[in-house]
């Protein structure tokens, strides 16, 4: 009765739908998903099916013939890199050529001028016009006026530019097309991959005598609607691969799938539309414009893309082509924004945009007009993307003071995101000078990569030493070069591990690497995935349109709820870096000490004479070329041989202008340059100590001459080393035949086949030595891919000693005593090592010198020089930039061992209770404390990219110093001061440095820095930015221990008022200053900086 009623009741309805059958009209079975899985892939990729499948729909014609397309080339001389001027001069003898020739050698630069005619069938058409070109190897496409419009990236990859529509008008058109004989990762031997292959890979060396022919050369007009579908298909073949089977959106995606392909038909142009009909049912029908993003203001996991083309400013290519992979990668952008107005592209490195500044006007007009429109970001605040492990602490503050001058000069805005996705690790004072510099927020991907142990954040609080905070964020779909794919953006989802704070993720999108940024492809991806979240939904909704700094607003309301992360963000993997290209290491730090002397006589000769010009124009080039060899794969020491053979040029114009510099200087100061080989006399002679505290040093003279350095100002008196005294102040002895025994007043030590046996404190009456010191050890260096990057924890276990041949006394003077000991490694290598002790000062802590003379000629091996000591912690320390950082001396857990090869700066120190041991170095930055045992690392011999790295000879120094206390100032001090020695220098009249100008007092753990003139200074400001009248010091104090520190800062000079300032020299507030001194008081490593402005 009821079921009737019900019927009855519904019949109405139902009466416009056919009846349910009686019968069952044929048999229906349940889909093999497997099957229809593999189908799918025959419908878009090349092979037996591409006459029937899809890519046979994607050109409606061809045309390569002469009527259409007429090529002559130029080749350019050797390697140079002529500019579109000198490219086109009329005396250039441009010749005919044709797809199918061959062009080369590599790093090769051919300009080939191109006469373009559009059929007269595509004329009148609506449908764009593209030229392609493809010859394996990068190129940038010019106009005939000679404006760069775009860079074509080769092998398949960006070959496409497309004609203005003024070309279509039947009539002969020129342009130009720029050739680097390089692909888009160099010159690699064979293919283009990065994995061991028998047939090379690209870190491999470079192979110089590459050729690339053309392989194409042509006008193509594409079918628009068949390229759309070939987009829409792949996204829909994503989901219905990527996702669950238990989920209806997989099996809804693979039907709509396959009744594409059951729908297209390559000989009916219209079966492309149908086609397209049925991919809106799960896409969407807003895919094909911006208007698919909507709003984002949503509840949703959220992922933010962000266009990104990461261009290594040197690496498997030299700096020059760097320069033109800029623009190739930007004039790219800048024309897929006129096409895709949600683009929003993100660009690091002030080095970059200032090479496009120099080289391409056009370019530079037309990025400048994207920034302002809003589209293009400069991002990062720093020169280059750079190291942030081995530059020192002042390196560290100019990357973000000149980055941030150059972006606020040039746009008009400073970076609030400091952008490092590719860097090796991370130190822990960013966060601090971060802040200081602008910018509360950090990306980076790099720790994602770890090889022992998952990193296990994806956004959170990065806490410095000093407890300053920066938000950080590594996106969690793990790399910086998305391809914008449908398992990129679920992973940035999937693979977050910090949803229970935040749901949103930030995924930068481009090529990248070796440069070339987003493509067309990646945008319409992009749009067919947001589409689908809007349509059938289990993928993340992906946002385009926005920027980083929208991302990043967002997560700083959640700010408290993040958790946190205290210290370095250790990166496990390429450890190797600490050491391999010893002498850019060298270079580095022979800079750093440089450029700061400088700064601080010059400032002081600047205010001694109002008619020396500080030399802000040479410090600045000086400046920019040191921190351009800390970009992230240049000091590390992981690019090819042409990058160093730039590098060491930079550093040879470093040195050469700082010697020039100060030969200037000098004479302003009243003194002059004198050389310690030829001293006759010591009248007028003073030396030179531009470190902020009192020193008594020996300097060496000539043979058996020294003299004795000391005092508490810029110039130190001089005397003669006594050499009357009935008692020598330090001895030399063989006390059995091959033992040798040096001693001072501090200590003793006893040397057998070029260890050191016994290091005996003669002050605290304590042994320091646990086992043999100063011997040398040999490893295996064979990592499982990346060479020049890599050291991993297995080559520990192939540990050898190497046998000293000979030991003998070297030098045996009244004022120093060492032994000399030949070591050979193979039969390729060899050291000349030396052991010294000098005479001891009281008050002053004595330590072991040691030098080594290498010559170096290994294969995959790894040097290194031991000390065991007599001293137990859990825990060592190591310099950082304007600090120290603790490590764990242990492998409790992955974490610790992981550590086992770490960074450090001018020294590492294990200390226990009232005593301990530090080891200095003048080079150095490898190291490893395990258990007692202090391992300093010297050399590597890795074979790729460079195969040349590090062979050759080496001279380093390093000093063993033991220590009553824990680690303290007497550590700190030293490391300075052997790295930069006194030097002697005659007096010509009275001089203003017989007394500091400027001088810090107070607690031992704060130093002071750095001394300089004002970067706004009207009397020498060489940007565009707002001058400041009048004249300006800065100068930077920070703790160095960990402590509170309070100090006096006191000054000769006329000085009006005192600003505490940030490190871009933004004033802060004003510090009370009265009879010349002003009081600092910092927290522990704090880094401050102060501006007095000068009366």
């Amino acid at each position: 009765m009821c079921s009737h009623g019900s019927a009855a009741m519904n019949g109405h309805e139902h009466s416009s739908l056919a009846p349910y059958p009686l019968r069952a009209q044929a048999p229906v079975g349940k889909r093999i998903t497997s099957l229809y899985k593999k189908r799918l892939d025959n419908f878009f990729t090349p092979g037996q099916w591409e006459k029937v499948n899809l890519l046979a729909a994607l050109k409606d014609g061809v045309y390569s013939g002469p009527e259409n397309i007429k090529l002559a080339v130029w080749h350019a001389t050797g390697t140079t890199r002529p500019t579109f001027k000198e490219a086109t001069e009329k005396s250039n003898p441009y010749k005919e050529t044709q797809t199918g020739e061959n062009f080369g050698p590599s790093w090769t630069t051919h300009w080939f001028r191109a006469s373009l005619t559009v059929p007269k069938e595509l004329c009148q058409e609506d449908t764009p016009v593209e030229l392609h070109w493809d010859c394996d190897n990068e190129a940038t496409v010019w106009s005939e006026k000679g404006e760069p419009l775009q860079g074509l990236t080769g092998r398949g990859e960006r070959v496409e530019w497309i004609l203005p529509k003024a070309f279509k008008d039947g009539k002969e058109h020129i342009l130009y097309i720029e050739m680097a004989c390089n692909g888009m990762f160099g010159n690699g031997p064979g293919r283009p991959i990065f994995k061991n292959n028998a047939g090379g890979d690209s870190i491999q060396p470079p192979d110089e005598n590459k050729h690339f022919k053309l392989s194409k050369a042509e006008l193509v007009a594409p079918n628009m609607q068949a390229r759309m579908l070939s987009v829409d298909f792949q996204i829909i073949h994503d989901a219905a691969v990527e996702l669950s089977e238990d989920s209806w959106e997989q099996h809804e995606a693979l039907n709509v799938a396959s009744r594409i392909i059951d729908t297209f038909n390559a000989s009916d142009k219209t079966s492309i539309l149908r086609c397209r009909k049925i991919a809106e049912e799960y896409l969407g029908s807003e895919i094909n414009s911006e208007r698919v993003y909507g709003s984002i203001e949503d509840k949703k996991p959220t992922v933010y893309a962000i266009g990104h083309c990461h261009i290594d400013t040197c690496w498997l290519w030299p700096w020059a082509e760097t320069r033109r992979k800029v623009v190739r990668s930007w004039s790219n952008q800048c024309d897929l924004m006129d096409r895709y107005p949600e683009l929003n592209f993100a660009c690091s490195q002030a080095q970059q945009f200032k090479w496009l500044k120099e080289d391409y006007p056009y370019a530079w007009e037309r990025v400048k007009s994207k920034i302002k429109s809003g589209q293009f970001h400069p991002i990062g605040g720093c020169w280059i993307e750079h190291d942030t492990n081995l530059p020192g602490g002042e390196s560290l503050v100019r990357q973000f003071l000149y980055g941030q001058r150059f972006f606020e000069a040039n746009f008009g805005t400073r970076s609030t995101t400091c952008w490092l996705p590719d860097s090796f690790g991370f130190s822990s004072q960013l966060p601090q000078l971060c802040r200081q510099a602008g910018m509360t927020r950090f990306l980076t991907q790099k720790p994602c990569f770890n090889s022992v142990n998952d990193f296990p954040h994806t956004t959170f609080n990065w806490v410095a030493l000093d407890g300053s905070q920066v938000i950080c964020h590594m996106p969690p779909c793990k790399t910086y070069c998305s391809e914008a794919s449908f398992g990129d953006i679920k992973r940035s989802i999937t693979n977050h591990k910090s949803l229970d704070q935040d749901n949103t993720a930030l995924v930068a999108f481009g090529k990248g690497d070796g440069g070339g940024g987003p493509t067309w492809q990646h945008m319409e991806r992009l749009r067919r995935i947001r589409g689908m979240a809007n349509t059938v939904g289990q993928v993340p909704r992906v946002h385009s349109g926005g920027a980083v700094d929208d991302f990043f607003n967002n997560l700083e309301k959640k700010a408290s709820s993040l958790v946190t992360w205290y210290g370095e963000l250790y990166f496990e993997l390429h450890r190797g870096v600490y050491t391999t290209q010893a002498s850019q290491k060298s270079n580095n730090r022979r800079s750093e000490f440089l450029l700061r002397d400088i700064e601080l006589l010059a400032t002081i000769a600047s205010i001694q004479d109002s008619s020396y010009r500080y030399p802000k124009k040479e410090l600045d080039e000086m400046w920019e070329g040191v921190l351009l060899c800390q970009f992230h794969d240049c000091l590390p020491g992981s690019a090819i041989k042409m990058c160093y053979d730039d590098s060491n040029e930079i550093y040879a114009n470093v040195f050469q202008t700082g010697y020039n510099l100060l030969q200037t200087i000098y004479p302003v100061l009243g003194i002059s340059e004198v050389r310690t080989e030829s001293i006759s006399s010591l009248e007028n002679t003073l030396a030179l100590n531009t470190l902020p505290w009192p020193r008594q040093e020996i300097i060496a003279g000539s043979e058996n001459q020294a003299v004795i350095a000391h005092g508490s100002s810029n110039l130190l008196s001089v005397a003669e080393f006594g050499t009357s005294q009935t008692e020598k102040l330090v001895t030399i002895e063989e006390s059995t035949t091959g033992v040798f025994v040096l001693q001072n007043s501090q200590l003793s030590v006893t040397v057998e086949d070029g260890c050191i046996i016994s290091l005996y404190d003669r002050k605290a009456k304590r042994e320091v030595l646990s086992g043999r010191a100063n011997k040398f050890v040999i490893f295996d260096d064979q990592p499982i891919y990346w060479q020049a990057w890599d050291v991993e924890v297995y080559h520990l276990e192939t540990r050898q000693e190497l046998r000293a041949t000979t030991t003998s006394i070297l030098e045996d003077k009244p004022y120093r005593v060492s032994v000399l000991t030949e070591t050979k490694i193979s039969e390729l290598s060899s050291i000349r090592s030396t052991i010294t002790l000098s005479a001891a000062f009281d008050g002053q802590q004595s330590y072991v010198e040691c030098a080594a003379d290498i010559n170096w000629h290994e294969t995959m091996k790894f040097l290194k020089v031991e000390f065991p000591v007599d001293v137990r912690n859990t825990e060592a320390s190591y310099e950082t930039q304007f600090g120290i950082i603790k490590r764990p001396t242990h492998y409790n857990t992955s974490w610790d061992m992981a550590k086992f090869e770490v960074c450090c700066h001018k020294f590492a120190d294990l200390s226990e209770y009232n005593y301990g041991v530090s080891i200095l170095n003048d080079s150095k930055y490898g190291f490893a404390t395990v258990g007692n045992v202090m391992r300093l690392s010297l050399l590597r011999s890795p074979k790729a990219p460079d195969d040349t790295a590090d062979m050759g000879h080496h001279s380093i120094r390093w000093a063993i110093m033991p220590h009553q206390g824990e680690l303290g100032a007497e550590t700190v001090r030293a490391a300075f001061n052997f790295n930069n020695p006194l030097k002697l220098v005659n007096v010509t009249r009275q001089s203003c440095l017989s007394v500091f100008p400027i001088v810090l007092r107070g607690d031992e753990n704060l130093v002071l820095d750095t001394v300089k003139r004002g970067e706004d200074d009207g009397d020498m400001s060489t940007d565009e930015l707002p001058r400041r009248e009048g004249r300006s010091v800065v100068i930077r104090v920070y703790d160095a221990l960990g402590g509170r520190g309070r100090g006096v800062v006191e000054t000769t000079w006329s000085v009006s008022k005192v600003f505490k300032t940030n490190l871009l020299e933004d004033d802060g507030e004003e510090v009370p200053f009265g009879d010349g001194r002003f009081e600092v008081d910092l927290g522990p490593f704090q880094v401050a900086t102060y501006r007095l402005v000068l009366a």
